[in-house]
């Protein structure tokens, strides 16, 4: 099979589309042709490299798929060969899971970080982690919504805690987080406000729900932000932008206002003020990926159209480098799928 290696930490070019054994399922495990696999700012994060986590090579990266059960290791019950799957990106060493608070487990992993993901033409797991697709799912397209919205769940619902009448800003629109940030939001009766550097981005960002998209490349955006709240600011902050918006997220945080992030895809650093923290009374929240529990809703909402995840274009595995390309250069709308 093909599958992509990272053999050292650099630039689009380390990334190398090798022939591999095909993969065996053991007990328990099902083997999966992949159908699609979305490209993530966590991949430029494990392929650049993270200070202090180091990743062992060759790594196959990847974290979001769908797929097609192609074998069945023993003991697996429930699936067929031949069924249509969603790929979880997250996964405990634990055999029993509790569905709504296994990412916050210390043995919490991510596929394509901590381990081999989804970057192949065949892919093994335990059955546990595949989630048969409903009818009128397109694979190619839903393997761009795992990892995001999962992400943004967590975030909002998790660690926010999100009610109905607040205000939340996004920021950026235009990335798979902030997408779905947008929806989520939404649908928890929250009004909405986002950022996007692009006029695409922000056009997205209406599009999805939000009732305004500022630039925040505009050093003005936080004051715009709280005259769009009559000068209160907003109950809670989706961040995941970093250094680039950090100082203007915490301007636009109102008085006992969340502010939640899941990353920084500028940068690891930033700077915080004390006294206004606690003299506002503000919380800032981690958050990592969410609950299992929250894929068969997913699902279900993206069957009825209540959620979209965007593409911006679909590529052949063997273009993984161009992918990493346009997501690093921030050239696209939305998710970048390769199909093997």
């Amino acid at each position: 099979m093909r599958a992509v290696h990272i053999t050292a930490h650099g630039g689009p070019e380390v990334l190398e589309v090798v022939d591999l054994p095909d993969p065996v399922p053991g007990p328990g495990e099902v083997l999966v042709r992949v159908l699609g696999v979305s490209v993530n700012h966590l991949d430029l994060w494990v392929r650049r490299g993270m200070p202090g986590f180091p990743v062992p090579f060759p790594r196959i990266p990847g974290c979001d798929g769908t797929g097609e059960v192609a074998g069945l290791g023993e003991g697996v019950q429930g699936l067929a060969v031949g069924t249509r799957v969603l790929l979880e990106p997250g996964f405990t060493g634990t055999r029993e899971e509790d569905p709504d608070r296994d990412h916050l487990a210390p043995d919490y992993q991510i596929r394509g970080e901590h381990c081999d993901g989804f970057d192949a033409e065949l892919v093994v797991l335990p059955a546990r982690f595949c989630l048969p697709l409903p009818e009128g799912l397109d694979p190619v397209t839903t393997a761009a919504a795992p990892l995001t919205f999962l992400t943004a769940w967590g975030m909002l619902h998790g660690r926010a805690r999100i009610e109905p009448g607040e205000t939340v800003l996004v920021l950026g629109a235009g990335s798979g987080v902030g997408s779905a940030a947008i929806q989520l939001a939404r649908e928890a009766g929250c009004r909405v406000i986002t950022t996007a550097r692009s006029e695409e981005g922000r056009a997205l960002g209406l599009d999805l729900g939000a009732e305004a998209a500022l630039d925040h490349a505009d050093a003005g955006w936080p004051k715009e932000v709280k005259r769009l709240t009559d000068g209160r600011g907003v109950d809670v902050v989706a961040e995941h932008v970093g250094p680039a918006t950090w100082q203007g997220s915490l301007r636009a945080l109102a008085h006992c206002g969340r502010l939640v992030t899941c990353g920084g895809t500028t940068g690891p650093e930033v700077s915080l003020l004390l006294p206004h923290l606690f003299i506002k009374q503000q919380s800032i929240l981690g958050s990592t990926m969410g609950p299992r529990s929250a894929l068969p809703i997913l699902l279900e909402r993206l069957v009825a159209g209540t959620y979209r995840a965007p593409v911006d274009r679909v590529l052949p595995l063997a273009d993984v480098r161009e992918a990493h390309r346009l997501l690093e250069g921030r050239q696209v709308r939305g998710k970048v799928v390769l199909t093997p």
